[in-house]
C-alpha cells in the first residue's frame, strides 16, 4: 500500500503532520509491503491552494500512485474527489497521532478508521484539515 500523510518540511518518518491537509507544504508518502513493513519513503510537493485548490492534492496524489491518505479532517469536495479516483481516506487525530511514524504504526495495527462523508468539515473555519 502507498500511503500519503500531509506534513511539514522536510517530511519523512519523523515529520510532524501538517495542521491543514489542503495547505500542507508536502506529503510524506510511505510504501508498505503486505506485512505493513516500510519499504520506501519519499516526499511529494503539494500544489497551491487557490480557488478550487482543494482538488489539487487529489490529482497530485493520484498521479503519484497513492492508495490511501491519512488526515485529521477534510472538506466534502476533496473527500468526494479521493473516492472518485479510488484513494481511501483514513482519519487520525493529529494530537493523538502527531508524526508520520505514529500514523504508520496505527495504520499497521488497523487502528485508524476510514473517514465517512458525514465526518467532513463544514467550512466553518474551526476544522483542522
Amino acid at each position: 500500500m502507498r500511503v500519503a500523510i500531509p506534513t511539514d518540511r522536510p517530511g519523512g518518518l519523523d515529520a510532524v503532520r501538517s495542521d491543514h491537509f489542503g495547505h500542507c507544504e508536502i506529503f510524506t508518502v510511505v510504501d508498505l509491503d503486505d506485512n505493513n513493513a516500510v519499504t520506501a519513503v519519499e516526499t511529494v510537493a503539494n500544489g497551491t491552494h487557490e480557488a478550487g485548490g482543494c482538488m489539487v492534492p487529489v490529482r497530485i496524489l493520484h498521479d503519484a500512485g497513492v492508495d490511501a491518505i491519512v488526515v485529521g479532517g477534510m472538506g466534502a469536495r476533496p473527500m468526494q474527489g479521493f473516492a472518485e479516483v479510488g484513494i481511501k481516506v483514513y482519519f487520525a487525530n493529529r494530537e493523538a497521532v502527531p508524526s508520520v511514524s505514529a500514523v504508520i504504526d496505527h495504520l499497521a495495527a488497523n487502528q485508524l478508521p476510514v473517514m465517512h462523508p458525514d465526518q467532513v468539515c463544514q467550512g466553518s473555519g474551526n476544522c483542522h484539515h
